[in-house]
C-alpha cells in the first residue's frame, strides 16, 4: 500500500491556507525540512509527523487514511498488518486493527537487540498500555526506568515523556493500546 504523506501534508496545508513557513514556524521545525516533506525527499520522523499533525489540528492517522472507507473488514491477519516505519525509530509498529479510523491504537511492535523507539523522550495525549511478549524491554520515562519483561504490562499517561528501548539479548515484541490513537 502506497500512502503520499507529503502530499496529504501540502495539500491539507494549502486548503488552510498556510505558507511552508508558517507550518514550520508552528511546529517548530524548519522550512526547508516542511518543503523536503512534502516533495517526499525525506520521511518524516514520527515526532515531527505528531508535530506537523498538530499544527494542522488533525490526528496523524489523517495522513494514513485509506481511499476506500466503503470495504471494512474486521479481521486483520499477520500477512495483512499494516506497517508503520518511521525515520527516527528503529522500532517497527504493525497495525493490530484494520486502519487508523478507531478510538484506540492497537500495536504490535518489534525492536531489534540494542535499538530504541525514538531517540529522544517524547509525548502524546492520552493513555497507553503495554505487554512484553518475548524479550526484555526498558520503558524510560523523563524520571524513571522500568524493565518489564516476557508477560510483564505497563500502563501510563502518555503525556510523560517516555521511550522504549531493548535492553535484552534478542528482538523484543510487544503489544500496545493507546487512546486517543496517536497515528
Amino acid at each position: 500500500m502506497e500512502i503520499n504523506v507529503g502530499a496529504k501534508i501540502k495539500s491539507l496545508r494549502q486548503k488552510k491556507g498556510m505558507k511552508i513557513a508558517e507550518l514550520a514556524e508552528n511546529a517548530e521545525l524548519s522550512s526547508s525540512l516542511i518543503s523536503q516533506i512534502e516533495r517526499n525527499m525525506v520521511t518524516p520522523s514520527i515526532v515531527s509527523l505528531w508535530k506537523i499533525a498538530q499544527s494542522l489540528n488533525v490526528s496523524v492517522g489523517y495522513f494514513f487514511d485509506e481511499e476506500n472507507k466503503n470495504s471494512f473488514n474486521p479481521i486483520v491477519t499477520r500477512d495483512n498488518r499494516k506497517k508503520i516505519l518511521a525515520s527516527n525509530s528503529n522500532a517497527t509498529y504493525e497495525l493490530l486493527s484494520p486502519d487508523l479510523n478507531r478510538k484506540i491504537e492497537f500495536l504490535y511492535i518489534t525492536i531489534k537487540k540494542g535499538e530504541y523507539s525514538t531517540k529522544e523522550l517524547i509525548t502524546h495525549e492520552g493513555e497507553e498500555c503495554g505487554i512484553v511478549i518475548k524479550g526484555k524491554l526498558m520503558i524510560k520515562m523523563e524520571d524513571e526506568e522500568y524493565i518489564l519483561e516476557e508477560g510483564d504490562s505497563i500502563y501510563f499517561n502518555s503525556t510523560t515523556p517516555h521511550r522504549y528501548i531493548n535492553v535484552g539479548d534478542e528482538t523484543c515484541i510487544s503489544i500496545w493500546a493507546m487512546t486517543p490513537p496517536s497515528f
